[in-house]
């Protein structure tokens, strides 16, 4: 009767598969299984998000917080080609379908126009008057965003599992659910941002093996001083056009866009060390390192000049003739102006936020808040609001997992360990789309800002439940205590995005109901 314990006694476990572990195994190995999964599971998460960020999306029928500038902005530039000025009660007309009050002088504005261009698609295809049409074009682009996170996560793990607890959680999250469900550009940056951090890890699965290959092929026995030098990279090009596209829609890509470059030197740099390049830092910066900008930088910056088409073509834009006879001299005139507001802009506004709070999510943005007068639930006193409050499990593990990551990155590069190189791809991208913020502690920035950081930050989350629940050599009850811990988690997540979705899109609540959600004073 004892015999069976013992191993436990000891410290030691039976590490043979459970009848549950044996049929997972071999229904997976079928390989039709196999594909249907890898085929299913991506759809099915991308429906979810399709479903939580479209469904009912013309609620509330009336311009919602920067909406003011975009969604009309937009439709000056189908219109005219410029963003001009607009008249009088231009909201309220608006959302009725009266666009009279659209003039035809320029209007200065602080965004390049690729945004609105996207955003006034909508509005041609649904009319000025529906708000489901000022809104659609950034609910698509959200969507998509989940698709490709679930695309940069399989190409970093390699796992149909860790992708879609990838996309699943960016689908179900507030900031990702709230910046697609109204019309500003935030949601629109974050698509462009991480679709060209996908294409940075294209590149590096397929380059970097051929350097090694190469460099291990011409070495022999004896060092090599140089590496080839790739050209033949289009991973690279495609992202420079989606970075340049990103800064096309607000000047904050740019940041990505150098931190790009950056990152292209130091992985080749890395690469040639590996394989045994000698002169491996000078051949990375100096030869391959032109090549890497020529490859990256003209496409993006094509991209960028390509959204300013329209006030090239026009003769009314912003500053259009403010250097006569020279469209070029004007526009980077413009540019000035541009860039002396955006350094200078420190007005007060309610739900500013310095980006020293974001991790501690102090200061969340209320985008909307109404229905004050609609019963709901039995109750006259009912409240509907739209806030940018993430799902606070997700936000606060992804900065818990995010600094994981880096300790680790960090405890390896002193030790010279090795470590998975996919714990770079979320460090990079946090850095290049938080820490400039903090070079600007006076500007009067917005936490929603951060929907461009969480896609990484979700990321480092997905990195770090992997790491929990434990690789398959791991022993079964390690596997196995992980494995559970990382299914509360998902659940409890699960959970607290549908205790938040009322609050997400603007449904009345009783009062009581809207009071349990904001766990800080300052979320009010």
């Amino acid at each position: 009767m004892t015999a069976p314990l013992l191993p436990a006694l000891d410290g030691r476990h039976d590490d043979r598969p459970t009848a549950w572990e044996r049929l997972r195994d071999a229904w997976l190995e079928d390989p039709a299984r196999l594909r249907l999964i890898s085929w299913l599971a991506p759809v099915l998460v991308t429906l979810l998000a399709a479903v939580l960020r479209i469904a009912g999306i013309a609620h509330p029928h009336t311009i919602v917080f920067d909406e003011t500038y975009y969604v009309k902005d937009a439709w000056s530039l189908w219109v005219h080609g410029y963003e001009a000025t607009w008249g009088d009660k231009a909201n309220e007309l608006f959302a009725t379908g009266d666009t009279g009050a659209l003039q035809t002088a320029g209007a200065f504005v602080v965004h390049p126009p690729l945004g609105k261009w996207l955003i006034a698609l909508g509005i041609a295809a649904f009319g000025p008057g529906s708000s489901f049409g000022w809104r659609i074009s950034t609910a698509v682009i959200g969507t998509l965003t989940v698709l490709v996170v679930y695309l940069l996560a399989k190409a970093l793990t390699r796992s149909v599992a860790a992708a879609t607890l990838a996309g699943l959680l960016l689908a179900v999250d507030g900031l990702g659910i709230v910046l697609s469900r109204i019309g500003l550009l935030d949601g629109i940056l974050t698509f462009f941002v991480v679709l060209g951090i996908l294409f940075l890890v294209y590149d590096r699965q397929r380059v970097m093996p051929r350097l090694e290959e190469r460099a291990s092929h011409e070495r022999g026995d004896a060092p090599t001083l140089w590496g080839r030098v790739f050209w033949r990279r289009p991973w690279v090009v495609m992202a420079g056009i989606a970075l340049g596209a990103a800064t096309s829609v607000k000047w904050s890509g740019a940041y990505v866009l150098a931190a790009a470059g950056i990152y292209l030197v130091i992985t080749d740099a890395l690469a040639r060390r590996r394989a045994g390049v000698a002169l491996w830092p000078t051949d990375a910066v100096l030869r391959q390192g032109p090549a890497s900008f020529l490859l990256l930088v003209p496409a993006a910056a094509a991209v960028y000049l390509a959204s300013w088409s329209g006030w090239f073509l026009t003769g009314g834009g912003y500053d259009r003739n403010a250097v006569a006879g020279n469209a070029l001299a004007s526009w980077a005139k413009y540019h000035s102006d541009i860039l002396a507001f955006h350094v200078g802009l420190t007005s007060s506004h309610p739900y500013a936020s310095p980006a020293w709070q974001w991790p501690l999510l102090i200061r969340p943005t209320a985008f909307w808040v109404g229905g004050q007068d609609a019963p709901c639930f039995g109750t006259d006193h009912c409240i509907g609001t739209i806030t940018s409050i993430p799902n606070p499990l997700i936000w606060y593990l992804g900065v818990a997992a995010a600094v994981y990551l880096l300790v680790r990155f960090v405890r390896g590069l002193v030790r010279r360990s090795p470590m998975p190189w996919s714990y770079a791809i979320p460090l990079v991208g946090l850095a290049a789309t938080y820490l400039p913020w903090l070079a600007f502690p006076e500007r009067t920035i917005f936490q929603f800002y951060t929907v461009v950081m969480a896609p990484f930050l979700i990321l480092a989350l997905v990195l770090a439940l992997r790491d929990i629940a434990g690789i398959r050599s791991a022993p079964r009850h390690r596997r196995q205590a992980g494995q559970r811990t990382v299914v509360v988690i998902v659940v409890l997540i699960v959970l607290l995005s549908a205790f938040y979705y009322p609050l997400w899109i603007g449904l009345p609540v009783p009062w009581w109901f809207w009071q349990a959600h904001n766990w800080m004073i300052t979320w009010i």
